[in-house]
């Protein structure tokens, strides 16, 4: 709001300045370190000396390609694992001799997957660089000479520009405050950074200090971490565990086939004819066996790649920001939380105060809230007499609302009270044009809570200047507004040293007023200044700000602390951070689901613990560990200022409180429910060398936790602490810039996208609206996906092991003699084309238990955190599943099809036709393998499963009408051999019953007598009991774990 005329600001008389001394060649790296410094010639970026300095320009990349590097780096992405290495060294061998296949055939699938996982690769890398794009052709205003502006893209920004922001728009790079509605002294504080936004006023001009990577925000930014779930690590052990069989089989089939082919042509006599052992030359030579062992070990190496599945080659670890870490979310066993902005809506509302001892407002509490919901009465009803609900301002009596405080025996002391919270403190009002109703930029919560608050009560703050703040007061007298001005002199602004801010003014009878007040639980007091004490405390004031020593803080504290001294206590207000909608019964549900939950935050310990009532993390009862250093003796070790004794005696005292927690731990065996508090400073000491080990062993043994007064550093630590310490997986979830290294440190981090902007959601695995959403984002969709992936899993080994083990036995069956049962493009496209969507589709639709009932039973959700679903029982039972199917199939299919005649014309089945009818029966056990072990059949997976059977026939009998050159084995083998046969179709029928009926024995003897939970949750919905609250309670006693924590809490 402009006041009056101001001095014009010429740009053509800024000239450059220097802040400290500079070398000709600024080091990039040195930024920010210590001595560094930086010359800049303002509005004259062009000039020689801007040149010699060589600045970076104001391009911002975070890609992890550029057009030139995408491709070699991918590649090397991609052939650094393992698995992918050994298909690129057995696609090579394919073009040897040794192969026994194509090395086309070979090389494809290998090429398709690569190719689809750098086309993933590169498409999440395009949307990142839509985002620079987006970022970098940002429009900014740049003074071009005579006081003209023109736009221009902040990647065009060089260092020295002057540039012009204007309100709600980001700095485009680190700038030096030249000017704006408020006069600010040359300080580090009047460093605006790149990407905060202006607030509070209309514009400013700023000279541009830093650009691009040099920028504070790019600077401080580290690499998104790369993140892996504990199921795909566990994959990989599977991987090399198949890697050992692979090599192992491949190793003792050559020296079977070496000690065979040694004794070839024993006695002249040639026992494996058909090979030609006396013209082979070396493969098949009984003179050199063991080099042709040699050789055939290489040859099993490549045939028996199938026993790895090559759709699950494309392993790449997660990184922040993308959706390979879906299956972690149903297995989280600790939830680490931030509170303001992520359990609370970090909107703080003026509920009750206290004035001249009486206390005033009759609005609820949130801990009021829980106490009433959990006795099951009905909530008191928070808004009265139909009046509109202000943001901020949550406060009811009648004593004193609509004026009646003149009415009050002290309305005296109630009017300087309002009057403090209309002029104490920095708030900005935004008066509307069109309504006349005012609003406030405040720089926290608190502050806008309480301007609001006197505004609704009779004193509103409606302007303000450099010199002055002015008011429309309610007058005792005449009950009428009148408007007040009180000249603004000094501002005593708030720091963590004092706790406190005040103001002096000078009110229009010409006294001078001194207004204080202090934090959260806000103490409002005043005192009156003589002339001559205030001009003694303005000259040493001025000249503390003025000072540009090292103490200059400490200056300015110690004369504040002289001046705000026998105040007269006017009284004390109550704000609070309402909870967010939904968060107690999210956190009970949560807590049901036996996931335990911690809370780390900044706040004092009795708004951290007050906040753990209300939304259910601390029950009544429920015993607590509260550990801190405010004992008299650290009290009085602090004062006498010795460092090294303090530090001794806190750690002491802290080791001291957490041994004794132990203890009551220990002695209540399990009775008890315990919740551990602990403050930051005790923190430091709990996090250190041997102890932390034992503060974990605490803390696991609680069922809440809050650790209050924590440092970002701290939320980082702890949840490292409990990552490695305890091996489960970890869910950070945060809203704000200093929740950044916790969600990096979880396995996975969770940011709230709110009022702290969009820092921990752009630092996040996974982003939501609201903390309430996590409940269904881990009990329905983190189950389900647990479940999916590995099911997933599992099917892919067992198929896999059912085709590569039908390799493996029709090349014993051909004395290892490395002769493959299926045609070249038989084994190329078995992964491809006829056996993995149906699992994709799996991975997608299935469902073992409706959304509802995982929310009706939430202990389901502990499968996923005890890995019952994907235990190495379960990985090895489906393994085996698949080597009974295998058998099954290879003896079904050899013992029925040879010696005898395999059609009317007496024709016997040569290898192409058992080959491919044994193929067919592998087609169809996997695939209604899959359609026995799903869960929630959909149109999808009907068409897939069904589909992929069918596709194989009709592949058959396309690729059987290609060239020989092309088709070889398969040359109109079905419409020839096969479909005119009447015992293909027998063997196929039989051969695939029998191949399921070992896994149909087995589910329904574990369904009858051995259910798992989801089993019995799953038949209770089938059989439409869910409502049946006797049947429900019995099953929950069934279930996996007891809960201590929340209002529906089980035990303790």
């Amino acid at each position: 709001m402009k006041t009056g005329r101001r001095r014009k600001l010429h740009f053509s008389k800024i000239y450059s300045f220097r802040c400290g001394r500079s070398s000709f060649e600024d080091d990039h790296s040195q930024i920010g370190g210590p001595g560094f410094s930086r010359v800049v010639h303002c509005n004259d970026p062009g000039s020689f000396e801007a040149a010699i300095h060589n600045n970076v320009g104001n391009y911002v990349r975070s890609t992890k390609y550029t057009a030139a590097s995408f491709f070699p780096k991918a590649l090397f992405e991609q052939f650094r694992r393992v698995a992918n290495f050994y298909f690129l060294v057995v696609g090579t061998l394919a073009f040897t001799p040794l192969a026994p296949y194509s090395s086309v055939s070979a090389i494809i699938p290998l090429v398709v997957i690569v190719a689809g996982t750098m086309v993933k690769e590169g498409m999440e890398d395009w949307q990142r660089k839509r985002q620079d794009i987006e970022v970098n052709n940002r429009k900014v205003k740049v003074h071009r000479g005579n006081g003209d502006f023109e736009y221009t893209e902040w990647k065009n920004l060089r260092v020295a520009d002057i540039v012009k922001v204007e309100k709600d728009e980001f700095f485009p790079a680190d700038l030096l405050l030249l000017s704006s509605k408020q006069q600010h002294p040359l300080s580090p504080q009047q460093l605006l950074l790149r990407d905060s936004k202006l607030r509070n006023t209309d514009h400013i001009y700023g000279a541009v200090i830093f650009t691009g990577y040099d920028t504070k925000v790019v600077q401080n930014s580290t690499d998104p971490p790369s993140k892996r779930s504990k199921i795909e690590r566990k994959m990989d052990k599977i991987i090399y565990f198949l890697f050992g069989v692979l090599f192992t089989i491949a190793f003792i089939g050559s020296i079977y086939f070496g000690i065979t082919t040694s004794d070839d042509l024993k006695d002249s006599t040639m026992k494996r004819w058909y090979l030609r052992p006396d013209k082979s030359t070396i493969f098949f030579d009984p003179k050199r066996a063991p080099a042709a062992a040699i050789y055939h070990f290489l040859t099993a190496v490549m045939l028996y790649s199938y026993l790895i599945p090559i759709s699950l080659r494309a392993d790449q670890p997660a990184h922040a920001r993308t959706s390979n870490l879906t299956e972690e979310l149903g297995q989280v066993d600790t939830i680490l939380s931030d509170k303001t902005g992520t359990l609370t809506c970090n909107s703080m509302e003026f509920i009750k105060c206290s004035v001249a001892g009486t206390a005033y407002g009759c609005a609820v509490t949130e801990v009021e809230k829980d106490v009433a919901r959990r006795k099951g009465s009905p909530l008191p009803n928070e808004m009265v007499n139909g009046k509109d609900h202000v943001k901020g301002f949550n406060f009811e009596d009648k004593r004193i609302i609509n004026g009646n405080w003149v009415n009050e025996p002290h309305s005296i002391v109630i009017q300087k009270f309002l009057r403090l919270l209309a002029i104490c403190h920095t708030a900005i009002p935004e008066v509307d044009e069109d309504t006349g109703k005012v609003s406030y930029e405040a720089e926290s919560p608190d502050e806008a809570a309480f301007v609001i608050a006197a505004r609704e009560l009779g004193f509103e703050f409606y302007k303000r200047t450099q010199a002055s703040v002015s008011l429309h007061e309610l007058n005792p007298l005449s009950g009428k507004k009148v408007e007040r001005l009180y000249n603004l002199l000094n501002v005593l602004e708030f720091n963590s040293s004092r706790k406190r801010m005040s103001v002096i003014v000078r009110d229009e009878d010409g006294k001078l007023l001194l207004f204080c007040k202090g934090l959260r639980t806000l103490i409002l007091a005043y005192r009156e200044l003589d002339e001559e004490e205030y001009k003694e405390f303005n000259e040493r004031f001025a000249e503390a700000r003025n000072s540009v020593s090292a103490d200059r803080e400490a200056l300015i504290d110690d004369v504040t602390e002289k001046i705000e001294k026998d105040l007269t206590l006017l009284g004390a207000t109550a704000v609070e951070d309402k909870l967010q909608n939904g968060v107690p019964e999210c956190i009970d549900k949560l807590a049901s689901a036996g996931i335990k939950i911690w809370v780390l935050t900044g706040d004092k310990m009795e708004t951290a613990i007050n906040i753990g009532f209300a939304c259910s993390l601390l029950r009544q009862g429920m015993k607590q560990i509260i550990i801190n250093l405010e004992t008299p003796e650290i009290k009085a070790l602090e004062k006498a200022g010795e460092k090294d004794v303090i530090a001794k005696a806190s750690k002491e005292s802290v080791f001291r409180q957490i041994s004794e927690g132990k203890a009551q731990l220990t002695a209540s065996k399990g009775i008890k429910s315990f919740a551990l508090i602990i403050d930051g400073k005790s923190l430091v000491y709990a996090l250190e060398g041997d102890m932390k080990k034992l503060f974990l062993e605490l803390a696991v043994g609680c069922a809440s936790v809050i650790c209050c007064r924590s440092s970002p550093k701290q939320k980082a630590l702890v949840t490292r602490l409990v990552k490695a310490g305890t091996g489960k997986t970890t869910l950070a979830i945060g809203d704000g810039a200093n929740d950044v290294g916790m969600l990096q440190e979880a396995d996975i981090g969770v940011g709230i996208s709110g009022v702290e902007g969009m820092q921990a959601v752009m630092s996040s695995d996974i982003a939501i609206a609201q903390f309430r959403f996590l409940e269904r984002l881990l009990l329905v969709h983190g189950h389900w996906c647990y479940r999916r992936i590995s099911s997933m899993i599992c099917y892919f080994f067992y198929k896999n092991i059912t085709f590569g083990a039908t390799v493996f036995l029709y090349e014993a069956h051909a004395s290892f003699s490395g002769q493959p049962a299926y045609n070249d493009w038989f084994l190329s496209f078995y992964n491809i084309f006829f056996s993995s969507f149906p699992v994709v589709a799996l991975g997608v639709f299935d469902q073992d238990v409706s959304a509802r009932l995982c929310l009706k039973f939430p202990l389901l959700y502990q499968e996923g955190v005890q890995n019952i679903l994907f235990s190495w029982r379960r990985i090895l039972g489906w393994m085996f599943n698949g080597l009974c199917s295998a058998v099954i199939i290879f003896f079904f299919c050899t013992k029925a099809l040879d010696p005898q005649a395999f059609n009317s014309s007496g024709k016997i089945a040569g290898f192409q036709i058992v080959g491919a009818t044994m193929y067919t029966c592998v087609v169809w056990v996997v695939n209604c393998q899959m359609a026995l072990a799903v869960g929630y059949f959909t149109l999808v997976q009907h068409l897939v499963v069904w589909g992929s059977i069918a596709f194989w026939y009709l592949f058959l009998l396309g690729f059987g009408y290609m060239p020989t050159s092309v088709s070889a084995t398969a040359y109109k083998v079905l419409i020839e051999c096969l479909a005119p046969a009447p015992s293909f179709w027998l063997v196929i029928l039989f051969a695939v019953i029998s191949a399921l009926i070992p896994y149909y024995s087995y589910s329904a003897i574990q369904m009858r007598f051995f259910p798992m939970y989801h089993e019995k949750i799953r038949w209770i919905g089938l059989e439409g009991r869910s409502n049946d609250s006797e049947n429900c309670n019995m099953v929950r006693q069934r279930s996996i774990e007891l809960t201590s924590v929340g209002s529906t809490a089980r035990r303790g």
